[in-house]
């Protein structure tokens, strides 16, 4: 009863050096040592090994990983931009068998004279409006996934592009007109 309770694990750290150590048997010790003065080191516990090397990884930090950021001028993955887009419905039937119409949102691809075809994604709604009018419509969406979804189809993403003056693709009676289609 006079020998500390000693955790397993020590005896596996003690033999990891290669020396054997005899003392990981717990017994009573015999009564006339109880008198006998303890030695010092006997009277403090071992550290375990494993300890030693907790602490030599905790005081290393990790270099945190390399994500290329990105290009001056271009923002983040997350950033919000307002893309031209629309709601579309495809017409189908619900289970009880009556028409119905699922909605959906397509964003619209421009044809580019050097690059094919290309989505628009503007930092801004007021750099939106400039650039198509007050008419198009638009949603916004985060850049990263816009760049992904229409990256698979081999189509990339200007952001805040230069647009030649002109008519707008979408005038304000094209866009009622589409509204009451979308409402039948």
């Amino acid at each position: 009863m006079g020998i500390p309770n000693r955790s397993r694990l020590l005896d596996y750290a003690d033999h990891a050096d290669g020396v054997d150590r005899v003392d990981c048997v717990e017994t009573e010790p015999p009564v006339a040592a109880a008198s006998a003065p303890v030695p010092p080191s006997a009277q403090e516990p071992r550290r375990s090994r494993l300890l030693e090397y907790v602490e030599a990884d905790a005081a290393v930090e990790p270099e945190p990983p390399v994500r290329p950021g990105p290009r001056p001028g271009v923002p983040a993955y997350h950033a919000t931009v307002f893309v031209p887009a629309h709601p579309r419905h495809t017409p189908t039937t619900d289970p009880t068998g009556a028409p119905a119409l699922i909605p959906f949102i397509t964003y619209e691809l421009f044809e580019h004279p050097t690059d094919g075809t290309v989505a628009l994604a503007f930092t801004t709604l007021d750099g939106l409006v400039a650039a198509l009018g007050e008419a198009q419509p638009w949603v916004a969406t985060s850049l990263g996934p816009l760049a992904e979804g229409v990256g698979e189809l081999g189509v990339t993403v200007h952001v805040d592009p230069w647009i030649a003056p002109g008519r707008p693709n979408w005038q304000p009676a094209d866009l009622a007109a589409f509204a009451r289609e979308a409402r039948r």
